[in-house]
């Protein structure tokens, strides 16, 4: 998990992609991943019929606090629409994510996995990662950081796959 950390540090100050990258003209099916909340378990699998925002974030991560806000205007905007947004937390110490969160409004679901299993499985490069899965299941596009510029673009992927 060390190894993966400081990955995702070295490789979230090196890179800068400002929009979500489709991932392929052959969506592959988003891993499902099943994690524990602050009031249950949630699993992505469960959402399907959905379009599913999946975001991984870490309390010392900058541009992951600057994320929460547009995320609950983007979960209360669309949830009518079938959107959901699950932000899973990395940090080793729960203790940390709670003292973060204690500092947030969230209106969407916290998912935790201290073992970083999840974000080997998405395969994550930087921090925050986000990943919007369709109603299908399937990953259709990802996105590293958060910059105030980028809000617009992101969006306007969301309100897309809502179309579909």
């Amino acid at each position: 998990m060390k190894k993966i950390i400081a990955f995702i540090l070295l490789t979230a100050s090196l890179l800068s992609l400002n929009v979500y990258a489709e991932v392929s003209q052959s969506v592959a099916q988003a891993p499902d991943i099943k994690l524990p909340t602050v009031d249950g378990s949630v699993q992505l699998s469960d959402f399907k019929g959905k379009v599913v925002y999946l975001d991984f974030w870490a309390s010392w991560c900058v541009p992951c606090k600057k994320s929460f806000p547009w995320m609950n205007i983007m979960q209360k905007r669309y949830a009518d629409q079938g959107f959901v947004i699950v932000a899973v937390n990395l940090d080793k110490e729960r203790a940390l994510a709670d003292k973060f969160l204690e500092q947030m409004v969230v209106n969407f679901i916290v998912a935790f996995d201290a073992s970083g299993s999840s974000a080997e499985e998405y395969k994550l490069r930087g921090m925050p990662s986000s990943y919007l899965i369709g109603r299908d299941g399937k990953l259709h596009a990802s996105h590293i950081g958060f910059r105030e510029k980028d809000k617009d673009k992101l969006e306007q992927a969301i309100k897309s796959l809502l179309l579909r």
